[in-house]
């Protein structure tokens, strides 16, 4: 079976940096009968320590451990895919895991930057990554996916599914190199820019970064729009 994920777009980061060692991981853990979700555990809590360096100033130490939490993202689905073990549970507890950590981490940072403006880049964050997902998704004719009534079903309907909603009412008929370019807004090139921006003592930086990542994909989905006006 496969280890990657088919996709339209291209995460040049994703596959040029973190999706070599994470594959050296996933073969390690194969066979051991390591379950995914166990990976998709360990990387919420090396998040989650991030997170708790960011808010006591160790930035460094904190974006290192962000580095180490992609990786594990990259591994828990090479795993599943590798051993045959795709479930839709790892699927909500892999993303509603990454939104707490993201969630935590902002918090973290809101200690040094400030509550309001490190809300506002969780917002932008969150909003990118939805986008990201659902051009992808538009473009691949693929529905948003119902629950299958599991508690993780529910609070992945209740919190993605007006995200989902949202980008259905703005996006029409993504290009290709509109994908391309989304593809490159992922959580893996996210946390990489954020653990440099982290690293050098600058993480509002960051949030440049974001509010240009925000301003790309909405000209580039205007200019769609614009290309299929119905």
């Amino acid at each position: 079976m496969p280890d990657r994920k088919q996709r339209a777009g291209f995460d040049l980061v994703c596959e040029l940096v973190f999706r070599p060692p994470a594959q050296l991981v996933a073969r390690v853990l194969a066979p051991l009968r390591v379950p995914p979700p166990a990976v998709v555990l360990v990387g919420a809590a090396t998040g989650f320590a991030a997170a708790a360096e960011v808010g006591r100033h160790a930035f460094l130490a904190g974006a290192l451990l962000l580095q180490l939490k992609t990786l594990l993202d990259n591994a828990d689905g090479q795993l599943a895919r590798r051993t045959g073990q795709i479930t839709s549970f790892g699927r909500y507890l892999d993303s509603e895991s990454d939104l707490l950590v993201d969630a935590a981490v902002f918090a973290g940072l809101g200690v040094w930057i400030g509550p309001w403006v490190a809300l506002a880049g969780f917002v932008l964050l969150t909003t990118v990554l939805s986008l990201n997902f659902n051009l992808e998704r538009i473009y691949r004719g693929g529905p948003a996916g119902p629950g299958d009534g599991s508690l993780l079903a529910r609070v992945y309907d209740a919190v993605y599914r007006p995200q989902d909603r949202f980008a259905e009412a703005v996006i029409r008929r993504p290009s290709r190199a509109t994908v391309f370019v989304a593809s490159n807004f992922g959580l893996s090139p996210q946390l990489l820019v954020l653990g440099v921006c982290l690293a050098i003592g600058h993480p509002l930086a960051y949030l440049v970064v974001l509010l240009g990542c925000t301003a790309v994909l909405a000209a580039l989905i205007s200019i769609d729009r614009g290309r299929h006006p119905s």
